[in-house]
């Protein structure tokens, strides 16, 4: 097992962390909107398919509501407390019998074999945390796969967070909520701004690696007992295009989901949200403009890639 996996394990097996991980997508608009985005991309993919591989697929977002299409889902977690919070969810929606559990590693896919799978998934950026292997890893869910990949992976272009270190402050829904990330943000992120000063010789080091903290500092807070946030690779576009293409990936397209909002006031997103018929055309038209070309990789965080598989092969 590779250090990144160790501290990638450590991190995402912390008891709290199934629950933070649902909570998000009723206290942030920016996860909201991702996954509103990823569903529209999945739904008018899924001509043909009738098994799927879900890498990172935490509690079950998007392989719960496969499985109850009839599919049969393969959902494969490195976390335990995840995998334990799917189990429950995909019992209470009867849809266990279409549903497989794996506990591993995106970094070990040989218990799978070449084409197993027409649809493989992957979202919220498990394959950026697999670096330095991360090359790897698309090569090898592109070979578990058949038909049809949708992954997404952190974006180098839209990663400023060492400009706004409370960039999340503006997508929360409610900034009284008492949800401990919610707080975090508010009460210590946000009062951060006034007195911050960006580094921007650490700036340009990010750009030039893809890399938010030397993996060497992460590696070393792990080995006090910590448990950081995993080391992460952030990728540039045209680079994730060629690392798909070199691997058998044809008819490639990508997105940037959460490009409109960010030209958004927090005030009017929050008005977009709270209102049930503006939201759903807003997530509407927020689909096909952070699909647009010149949105790829301005998306809010990730870059998102659909790439169906050279049938010659």
């Amino acid at each position: 097992m590779s250090k990144s996996t160790d501290i990638s394990s450590r991190f995402w097996n912390l008891p709290q962390k199934a629950m933070e991980e649902m909570d998000r997508e009723h206290n942030f608009i920016d996860d909201i909107i991702a996954k509103a985005h990823i569903e529209r991309e999945i739904l008018s993919h899924l001509d043909g398919i009738k098994t799927v591989f879900d890498g990172g697929a935490g509690y079950g977002r998007f392989s719960i509501p496969l499985a109850q299409r009839g599919l049969q889902v393969t959902h494969f977690d490195i976390s335990l407390p995840m995998l334990e919070k799917a189990r429950e969810l995909a019992k209470q929606a009867k849809v266990s019998d279409n549903m497989t559990f794996f506990h591993g590693t995106l970094e070990d896919l040989s218990d799978f074999r070449a084409k197993q799978f027409d649809l493989v998934l992957s979202f919220d950026a498990p394959i950026s945390y697999t670096y330095p292997n991360h090359e790897r890893v698309i090569s090898e869910l592109l070979r578990i796969c058949s038909q049809r990949l949708i992954i997404s992976v952190y974006s180098r272009l839209a990663w400023t967070y060492l400009f706004d270190p409370a960039q999340k402050v503006k997508y929360i829904l409610d900034t009284n909520a008492k949800d401990p990330f919610v707080r975090q943000q508010v009460d210590c992120a946000l009062p951060q701004l006034a007195e911050y000063r960006p580094d921007l010789a650490a700036v340009r080091a990010f750009f030039q690696t893809g890399l938010m903290e030397t993996p060497d500092q992460t590696a070393e807070a792990f080995a006090k007992g910590k448990a950081p946030w995993p080391i992460s690779y952030a990728f540039l576009p045209e680079e994730l295009q060629h690392i798909l293409h070199d691997n058998g990936a044809e008819k490639i397209h990508m997105a940037g989901p959460g490009a409109l909002s960010r030209s958004i006031p927090a005030e009017v997103l929050r008005n977009i949200m709270r209102d049930e018929k503006l939201r759903a055309e807003f997530l509407d038209f927020s689909f096909w403009y952070d699909s647009q070309p010149a949105c790829v990789g301005m998306g809010k965080d990730n870059l998102l890639a659909y790439a169906e598989i050279d049938s010659k092969l």
